[in-house]
């Protein structure tokens, strides 16, 4: 059984309860959690007083009651750890402005974490490497990423692999960051099928007014089912 503080504790209590519609055993959520029922015991008053509605008895059980809402920024080390490995990556290898969204989050999350946890951040040093191109510090996504959230077509001027230049009208859904590239995942009106845009080859980009006529999860569905590994333009 994991060391875990008693904070992270009584959170994983509450997630355990959470995931029964039925009333759980003192001694039963005494063992899941590697506690005794004296702790445990302890741990249900500390919950109830904090506002929780959990309902029994020492020898009945007990059940969380719909309606008591966890709090939101309440993370075992482990997914703090996820959390601070995930703002890193976005923060090196996203475009700019998600980049600076990543380091802006993690400080907002800082700000409103518990103080163990708060002073925790860090202490494992986990970093992820360097980006593979100098383009990814200063590339900016964020028309494209707004295009997709309003189902909007975008024209763009395209130079492929062979250097040939082309105009298309695109109907954009996903982006892909990749470990080398970022990719732009569209149904394209000029090839009449899905195809995939390198942004470091895109030489303008313009969103229009016209929406496009599919809604882009059924693109994504439909493109994940048949032609997701399909090649770069």
């Amino acid at each position: 059984m994991k060391y875990m503080s008693r904070t992270e504790r009584l959170f994983e209590l509450l997630q355990i309860l959470r995931r029964h519609r039925q009333a759980v055993s003192g001694q039963r959520l005494a063992e899941e959690l590697g506690i005794s029922l004296r702790t445990l015991y302890r741990d249900i008053a500390t919950l109830q007083g904090q506002g929780a509605d959990i309902a029994g008895e020492p020898g009945v059980g007990y059940i969380l009651r719909p309606g008591f809402l966890i709090p939101p920024l309440m993370f075992s080390q482990t997914e703090m750890d996820a959390v601070m490995l995930g703002m890193r990556w976005v923060s090196t290898f996203a475009d700019l402005s998600l980049s600076k969204a990543a380091i802006d989050a993690l400080a907002k999350i800082a700000a409103v974490l518990p103080s163990e946890q708060r002073n925790n951040m860090g202490a494992v040093p986990l970093r992820v490497g360097p980006p593979a191109s100098p383009l990814f510090q200063t590339e900016d996504l964020s028309i494209l990423r707004d295009a997709i959230r309003r189902e909007r077509k975008v024209e763009i001027s395209y130079r492929n692999g062979q250097g040939k230049r082309s105009s298309r009208t695109v109907w954009p859904f996903a982006i892909g960051y990749l470990s080398d590239c970022r990719i732009i995942v569209a149904w394209c009106e000029k090839r009449e099928a899905f195809r995939h845009f390198r942004t470091d080859r895109l030489l303008a980009c313009t969103v229009l007014a016209t929406r496009y006529p599919r809604r882009r999860d059924e693109m994504f569905r439909t493109w994940r089912r048949t032609t997701a590994h399909s090649m770069v333009e």
